[in-house]
């Protein structure tokens, strides 16, 4: 496409929706509420479903769990109570002739739906079919009253938005129907899709049998009635993987540039003295296991070249990913240069700090930590040693990236739990020194479809082996009522002389919470339960030297029983203990809940993990917990985790970093995505994408702000 028609489509393709027939300011005022200003907003935001409108089917072949379009006859209707919970309903049976269905209201206005359904009366109804015994049940359907002499046949034809064909399903906000958005989406697309312009080279194209993109969203909103059904609900048509296929070509470029941008920045090139990580593995308890020795290699590949390091350290809980940090920050600090570790809250960062203080001290070295909350005159302290060289390692959350924190050298950024931090921190991070080293970490096991879009730029490093010496554990989901047998267990490994934890969501009881508290619970544990053995509490709200103490006598087995909030999810390391109780465990997410596990089965005894459902437990919440019980593998975890959840929610924000996309989705599309990046990835050192000022245009427009891509080319 020329400039001057790019310039024309990008005019055409912003028109406001206001200026399409049949939108006024209160329609445009609903379409805004589901992110839709313009026509392109329209044209790509699709059909969720369809219905399959080509034929009327008879109430006898109605099919289970199947949105159905049928006609009939309404025999009976009006309002009913429930048996079970006295609730009213609005009811109609509906017949054919060769069968009845039955339509029911829970939500409705008695007199409104009194007055529309009246036994006589003929309509069309849509909806999906559910089976109850032998009865078949539709709630709350679409229904299309027919005129007293109108039949089927002149019905069909009437209306070709209605009827005769596959129709597409859009998102609705309250006020808008699906017939009134039918007429807008089929105007925008009739009008503006024939604007869209196609930008992927030509070879990609025809090695894929891609459409261009103005024929693939004309089938997508308005697909042909030959079109299979089956693949068009299950997202499988070849418009749709044009249109997929094109949003994520587009994305990984813009990774594999970042990729490539961080390779050709000039890198401080360290060198490996072993001056601090030689007396370090002197003073660890255990040997590294093979698997932290290869990715510690391939650290130090990075480091000794002449760019940055930008690199993603993923391993499982209790795989042993800390020490690793420390020793590549150990090589920073043997450079002369400094460390900062960012973690996502405050706790992390607090236990970070107090695991690495205490090594970085053995060794003369200096760690700080910079809280967001911290007396000025502390702060002001840090800040001044840290400028002055003689802070090593400094700790912290998002403090440690505000303007005025300031290196004397910054060798290495430690970035842990990254995909609650989106690309502009890490940026952030990088300008704090020149051209530093970057390791990511995380410990909650990305899906990979999932950390090609988040860390398509980063090299990957896996520690894929647990140390010696650890067990499986043996996970448990146990109901309020099986409280007194679960005291009797914990009791039973308390007079083997082993530990527990105790988890709870809460620090304290709040008013409008049925939480169980730590605090209160750990009284009631204390005076009632457990007389006989040592309760200790932890909380975030603690003092860091509380903290640390309250965890130092854990540690000695001073305490026998820690109850705790999440602030032991990372960082604690006690062999001895062998169960872990999660009250509400249905509240917690499930990388949550296996990172909890993992503080146990960390010695030779056996462990058990102990997750305590409440009543009010949800449907998604008893299938967490189901997967917790059935796997100790956190990818399989993960992707349950993930298909549950979906993404953004899965990573904790919103604003995790995720890109936004349009069109596609990374659990559905997982095979497109592998598709696309392997071709942007070796398109980008095309001498093509060289030369084609075009492709970097779009690509600058699409994703440029978003992937900090400063230049292209």
């Amino acid at each position: 496409m020329t400039k001057a028609s790019t310039d024309q489509s990008h005019q055409y393709l912003s028109t406001p929706v206001v200026h399409l027939k049949g939108v006024g300011p209160r329609i445009a005022e609903k379409l805004a509420k589901l992110d839709i200003h313009t026509v392109e907003d329209l044209l790509y935001t699709l059909p969720y479903r369809y219905e399959d409108r080509r034929e009327f089917r008879k109430i006898a072949l109605l099919r289970d769990g199947v949105h159905e379009v049928f006609s009939g006859e309404i025999l009976a209707c009006g309002e009913a109570t429930t048996s079970r919970r006295r609730r009213k309903i609005f009811e109609a049976v509906v017949s054919d002739g060769t069968g009845q269905v039955v339509l029911k209201w829970f939500h409705y206005r008695k007199d409104w739906m009194s007055k529309r359904f009246v036994v006589g009366q003929r309509a069309v109804f849509t909806g999906e079919v559910k089976r109850y015994g032998s009865m078949r049940e539709i709630h709350h359907p679409d229904t299309e009253f027919l005129a007293p002499d109108q039949s089927l046949v002149d019905y069909k034809s009437s209306d070709p938005l209605a009827f005769g064909r596959i129709l597409p399903v859009y998102p609705l906000t309250e006020g808008l129907t699906q017939y009134a958005a039918r007429r807008i989406w089929k105007q925008a697309v009739d009008l503006f899709a024939g604007y869209v312009p196609s930008h992927l080279p030509d070879s990609l194209v025809k090695k894929h049998h891609l459409l261009p993109l103005a024929d693939a969203l004309q089938q997508v909103h308005w697909p042909s009635n030959e079109t299979n059904m089956e693949h068009l609900n299950q997202s499988q048509t070849p418009a749709l993987r044009s249109l997929v296929y094109d949003e994520f070509f587009f994305l990984e470029l813009g990774l594999a540039l970042k990729r490539r941008g961080i390779v050709l920045e000039p890198g401080i090139t360290f060198a490996v003295t072993h001056k601090f990580t030689k007396p370090l593995a002197a003073l660890l308890p255990y040997r590294l296991t093979n698997a932290q020795r290869r990715v510690l290699g391939e650290i130090k590949q990075d480091l000794l070249s002449p760019h940055p390091m930008n690199r993603l350290l993923q391993g499982d809980v209790g795989c042993g990913k800390t020490i690793v940090a420390l020793m590549t920050a150990l090589i920073a600090i043997e450079n002369n240069t400094q460390v900062a570790v960012v973690a996502p809250t405050e706790i992390l960062a607090e236990q970070h700090y107090l695991q690495l203080h205490g090594w970085l001290e053995q060794l003369g070295l200096k760690a700080a930590l910079l809280r967001g909350r911290m007396p000025s005159a502390e702060k002001r302290e840090v800040l001044e040693e840290l400028r002055g060289g003689q802070v090593n390692l400094i700790v912290g959350t998002h403090a440690v990236l505000q303007h005025d924190v300031e290196f004397k050298k910054l060798g290495l950024g430690i970035i842990d739990e990254q995909h609650r931090f989106g690309v502009r921190q890490r940026a952030v991070l990088k300008e704090k020194g020149t051209h530093p080293h970057i390791l990511v970490m995380t410990a909650t096991p990305i899906p990979r479809t999932l950390s090609l879009t988040l860390y398509g730029d980063l090299a990957l490093s896996v520690i894929d082996e647990l140390p010696p010496g650890r067990t499986p554990v043996d996970t448990v989901v146990a109901s309020d009522a099986q409280r007194g047998r679960v005291y009797s267990r914990m009791r039973q490994e308390i007079e083997k002389g082993h530990q527990a934890y105790i988890v709870y969501p809460l620090v304290e009881e709040s008013e409008n919470s049925d939480l169980l508290a730590a605090t209160e619970g750990a009284e009631k544990l204390k005076n009632e339960i457990f007389t006989e053995a040592q309760v200790g509490l932890l909380h975030g709200r603690m003092k860091s030297s509380e903290k640390e103490d309250i965890m130092m006598r854990f540690k000695k087995r001073e305490i026998d029983i820690l109850v705790s909030t999440t602030v032991i999810e990372v960082g604690i390391d006690v062999p001895n203990a062998t169960v872990m109780l999660v009250e509400h465990a249905e509240r917690f997410g499930l990388a949550q809940l296996h990172q909890l596990r993992g503080r146990v089965g960390r010695g030779v005894a056996g462990s058990i993990c102990i997750l305590l459902k409440s009543y009010k437990c949800s449907e998604d919440g008893v299938k967490r917990l189901e997967v917790m019980r059935s796997t100790n593998d956190g990818f399989r975890i993960a992707e349950a985790d993930l298909e549950i959840r979906g993404p953004g929610e899965f990573l904790g924000t919103r604003q995790s970093g995720l890109p936004d996309f349009r069109v596609a989705n990374i659990l559905r599309d997982g095979r497109i995505l592998e598709d696309a990046r392997q071709d942007a990835f070796a398109y980008a050192e095309s001498s093509d994408f060289r030369e084609s000022n075009h492709i970097q245009s779009v690509l600058k427009e699409r994703w440029g702000t978003r992937l900090e891509l400063a230049s292209i080319g």
